[in-house]
């Protein structure tokens, strides 16, 4: 047979994953999050496939320095619907970054993508984080393009 007709598609235990380290310290809530959505469902892979989970393990540094648009009124409403509570307000700038982040990340994925691919997403809020032994790679977002390059078997974004 001719290897060139066929196509491949990875099966489930077709582990590849990668960990990637952003640092979020200069950087825009909605540009940055568009970049994690695409690491986290595995779009920059050359062998992607929609029906099948190849996504990436991410951490967040610096997360507490992330750029917010202080101009436009961004509120995160919470109306329980019980009896005896109150409707609660919150301006999004004094909420927490961690929670704003992943308020911003979850908006982009559909509820069964928030709940499988919420858990490779790490948040910190200094440079301190406990995943040195995955060897993380370092991305630039500044320079960041969704371009890829394969060498044995290894990712390289540019």
């Amino acid at each position: 047979m001719n290897s060139l007709n066929k196509t491949f598609l990875p099966t489930k235990h077709y582990k590849n994953r990668n960990w990637f380290i952003i640092d979020c310290k200069g950087q825009k809530l909605g540009r940055l999050a568009t970049i994690i959505v695409a690491l986290l469902k595995g779009k920059v892979k050359p062998n992607y496939h929609p029906s099948i989970d190849m996504g990436d393990y991410i951490i967040l540094i610096n997360a507490d320095s992330i750029i917010l648009n202080e101009t436009s009124k961004h509120y995160i409403v919470n109306k329980p619907g019980r009896p005896g509570r109150s409707l609660k307000i919150k301006n999004v700038l004094d909420c927490l970054p961690k929670l704003t982040i992943e308020r911003a990340i979850k908006g982009m994925l559909s509820e069964t993508e928030t709940k499988r691919l919420m858990r490779r997403v790490n948040i910190y809020n200094n440079q301190n984080h406990p995943h040195q032994a995955q060897s993380p790679i370092e991305i630039d977002i500044a320079n960041f393009r969704f371009t890829t390059q394969f060498t044995n078997n290894q990712i390289q974004l540019t």
